[in-house]
């Protein structure tokens, strides 16, 4: 009898699609630590994870584990080879996000431009027109670099161009054509791109090639008083140098969602800055987005467990090749 466990609860609807399966039954682990972890992963075939590290430590409690759904993108907190080794598919959701990913770095860059954060607390200390007025902008006519174009970055893209913005695009495993294709202008040259544009987003994965892509270099190639909005990953930037370029005013703000340490520690810089507006890794955590990524996890199981998974969801392909 197939054993699903949830490592902190889903949405409800997946959990129902999981229990209609007739011989499967479902646990959601609330808390999840180590003395519950070693409880019920003995038992599990299938297990579905938000945050909770799947490691070596982790698959020595779940001989009969098949499949690893991510409840979203993202995949750092897990170890691949380990599951890899075993045989074990790791799936993704990979575009049950993206709609609501986009719309926060859209969000994020809004704040920045009008300044909402230093509105809302002057009206409601009653300051109505009272200097000092911080710098506001149009995002009409103003150049934003597109760093992934992949389905959040090609969103964000298509969003940006929505507002009247110059889109430019550095992807160099998407085709120049079809970025063009796209109505958007490739950049080969990094650094001429980083001089051009008012904003840069990034969209990109975290691996060992991209892990602190935004580093000094990369901060002293933008354009003074440019803005940064980062909704990917906290360990492509290196937080340091971020935090240098904010405080000398080479850049002038930045839009962050995500931190090389999640939570966030209170000796982080940059959560002490007046020009950075952040949020706690919440860019996917709309009602649609959980609903949507945690009924992709629940087909995935339900696929594996009838042969049928979707190579399209799966990271570590090989595993298919082998049980082929």
């Amino acid at each position: 009898m197939p054993h699903i466990v949830c490592l902190r609860p889903v949405h409800p609807d997946a959990l129902a699609l999981l229990r209609a399966r007739e011989g499967v039954t479902v646990e959601v682990l609330d808390p999840v630590n180590d003395e519950t972890i070693a409880a019920a992963m003995p038992r599990a075939e299938a297990v579905i994870v938000r945050a909770t590290p799947i490691n070596r430590a982790f698959l020595a409690h779940a001989p009969n584990l098949r499949i690893v759904a991510r409840h979203g993108v993202g995949y750092d907190a897990v170890d691949v080879p380990a599951l890899t080794e075993r045989g074990i598919p790791l799936t993704v959701t990979p575009d049950a996000n993206a709609v609501s990913v986009a719309e926060h770095a859209m969000m994020l860059l809004l704040n920045i431009a009008r300044q909402t954060r230093f509105y809302d607390a002057a009206t409601r200390d009653l300051r109505w027109s009272n200097p000092p007025v911080p710098s506001t902008f149009d995002l009409a006519g103003r150049t934003i670099l597109v760093m992934g174009f992949g389905r959040i970055g090609g969103r964000v893209a298509r969003l940006a161009a929505a507002f009247g913005m110059n889109v430019l695009v550095r992807d160099p495993f998407i085709p120049q054509n079809t970025i063009k294709g796209a109505g958007f202008r490739p950049v080969k040259d990094l650094a001429a791109g980083l001089a051009e544009a008012d904003v840069v987003t990034i969209h990109l994965p975290s691996s060992e090639k991209t892990r602190g892509i935004v580093n000094g270099e990369f901060l002293a190639s933008m354009k003074r008083g440019a803005v940064l909005v980062n909704t990917a990953r906290g360990t492509l930037v290196d937080e340091a140098a971020l935090a240098g370029a904010l405080t000398s005013g080479h850049l002038s703000a930045a839009g962050l969602d995500v931190f090389w340490d999640e939570p966030a520690r209170a000796d982080n810089p940059l959560l002490k800055l007046p020009n950075v507006i952040v949020t706690p890794h919440t860019a996917a955590a709309t009602e649609q987005s959980l609903r949507r990524m945690a009924l992709s996890c629940a087909e995935s199981i339900l696929q594996l467990l009838d042969g049928k998974l979707d190579p399209d969801v799966v990271i570590n392909q090989e595993v298919l090749r082998g049980n082929a």
